[in-house]
């Protein structure tokens, strides 16, 4: 899962950019990258870290220009090398820059194809450098010196002829403009937005609507499934469907955890998402125990909030914030080893005791992955004197790893895979375990847009929209990222760092 925000502007837009990428923060904190466009060449800096800590003010000001895009990392498919920090280039046709979220699931085929019948070469294991090859490929063999929208628009379908899996993605061309895009079930979010500014026109596209709120731009809509937009240098906007049978089935983890609050997707608000997602909860625990002894409940920190305020005043219990979290620790499910994601739990959450002593408390988390967080949780809130220790999900059980650009861990590395429900209840010690059942859940988000047909629910039951992920695709899948892999991938990492270091801070 990563961000991605491409402007066009009136003026320079290198600080528009890093606001919109500090808003997406939560979308990828492992690197961060702009790149600008000024008289046809690009200004880049991009690098490990958070975006405040990859971005200082001598590059700022190197970064000039009237249009441009960035991109935050979070890492799904290759390691946490500075090399696969976003946007990716390729001087081949144009020059071209390209920022990507999501996941190709045939970015192995498409790597030897690239290749073998391209002709050409791919420097890291990342599926966006992939994706850009094939990108430029599409527009190369249409040999076109000076390209327009249509051509933009031809070498995009041609793209989504080849390409497999979940995909959103920018990209600029040099001198020419930018390009953005959306794969045809718009498994991964886009959204583009307009503001008038000195009498003319200033476009952007962002992964989440609040990166557009926050810089003042009017929302005109999401990106359909399979269309591209193309912005060019002067301001100009024309949009294309590129795909034969584009379907629009958006990711509903996206609402369950990983959108802001904030944002609205495919017409769906996520606060009010989240909202039902408690009401459904709740409705589902008095049907299960109508005469519950829960004395208040406290969510763990931060995206189960919604849901938590909903469940505690439906069930007309005392809700609480009884977890302070340190906000300086990573995501701990995409930690690579058992004990590095415990030690990280702790660091990151602390209970206040006077909460849990002597009171029966419900948690509310918004799903369980592996299991770590909520089993150390659950002890935590033991340890600080908590009579009983309930659970409550407002995700189903995650069964099933995600293919399309979310780094969950292989089957065998999820609690819920293999077991039921009052299993992962006794691996994780609590006294009683409720989760949400898939139909509410996909209730809950549908409310806000009847006319979404369906979602992408695959971490939960296990049915890949896409259609091409079986068996042998999950096995490799599983040998790449379970946690000895991981951590083999991190030590070559590390000890190849030293020789790509200053390749990704200049101007190209």
């Amino acid at each position: 899962m990563c961000g991605i925000v491409g402007i066009v502007g009136r003026s320079a837009v290198n600080q528009h950019l890093y606001d919109a990428l500090t808003v997406m923060q939560h979308r990828g904190q492992d690197a961060a990258g702009i790149v600008t466009c000024d008289g046809g060449v690009f200004r880049q800096r991009k690098g490990n870290g958070l975006v405040r800590d990859v971005f200082r003010t001598e590059h700022m000001e190197r970064l000039t220009g009237n249009f441009g895009i960035g991109h935050t990392r979070y890492p799904t498919a290759g390691s946490a090398s500075s090399a696969l920090a976003q946007p990716f280039y390729v001087n081949s046709p144009y020059g071209i820059c390209l920022g990507h979220n999501g996941n190709l699931t045939n970015a192995d085929q498409l790597r030897e194809q690239v290749f073998q019948a391209d002709l050409r070469h791919i420097n890291t294991d990342s599926d966006s450098e992939v994706l850009l090859n094939v990108l430029a490929h599409e527009l190369q063999i249409l040999g076109k010196l000076h390209p327009d929208a249509d051509d933009f628009f031809t070498a995009v379908r041609g793209l989504h002829r080849r390409a497999k899996g979940g995909y959103a993605a920018v990209a600029m061309i040099a001198g020419h403009g930018i390009l953005a895009f959306r794969d045809p079930n718009g498994i991964r979010p886009l959204i583009f937005g307009e503001r008038e500014v000195d009498g003319g026109m200033e476009y952007m596209v962002a992964s989440e609507s609040v990166a557009l709120d926050v810089l003042g731009f009017r929302i005109v809509r999401d990106v359909a499934p399979g269309e591209a937009i193309y912005l060019d240098a002067r301001g100009t906007l024309t949009t294309r469907q590129c795909a034969e049978s584009p379907r629009l089935r958006p990711c509903i983890f996206e609402h369950v955890y990983f959108a802001r609050p904030d944002s609205i997707m495919d017409g769906v608000s996520v606060y009010k998402a989240r909202l039902r997602q408690g009401e459904r909860l709740a409705e589902k625990i008095r049907r299960l125990w109508p005469d519950h002894d829960i004395d208040v409940v406290i969510p763990i920190p931060d995206t189960s909030r919604v849901c938590a305020q909903v469940i505690a005043y439906e069930l007309d219990v005392k809700f609480r914030e009884g977890l302070m979290k340190n906000r300086y620790i990573g995501r701990t499910f995409i930690m690579p080893g058992q004990a590095i994601r415990q030690k990280s739990v702790r660091q990151k959450l602390n209970p206040i005791e006077l909460e849990f002593r002597d009171k029966n408390v419900l948690l509310v988390d918004d799903s369980i992955v592996r299991g770590t967080t909520c089993q150390e949780i659950i002890q935590m809130a033991r340890d600080a004197g908590a009579r009983h220790v309930y659970f409550a999900s407002a995700a189903p059980p995650v069964r099933y790893p995600n293919v399309y650009g979310i780094d969950m861990p292989s089957s065998e590395e999820l609690i819920a895979h293999g077991r039921s429900e009052q299993e992962v209840c006794e691996q994780i010690g609590a006294d009683w375990l409720v989760y949400q059942d898939l139909a509410d859940l996909i209730s809950c988000s549908r409310d806000g847009n009847p006319t979404i047909e369906d979602f992408d629910c695959s971490v939960f039951d296990g049915k890949y929209v896409t259609g091409d992920v079986d068996g042998s695709y999950l096995a490799r899948l599983h040998d790449n990222r379970n946690d000895d892999r991981k951590q083999q991938r991190e030590a070559s990492t590390r000890a190849g760092e030293t020789g790509l270091v200053g390749l990704h801070n200049h101007n190209i």
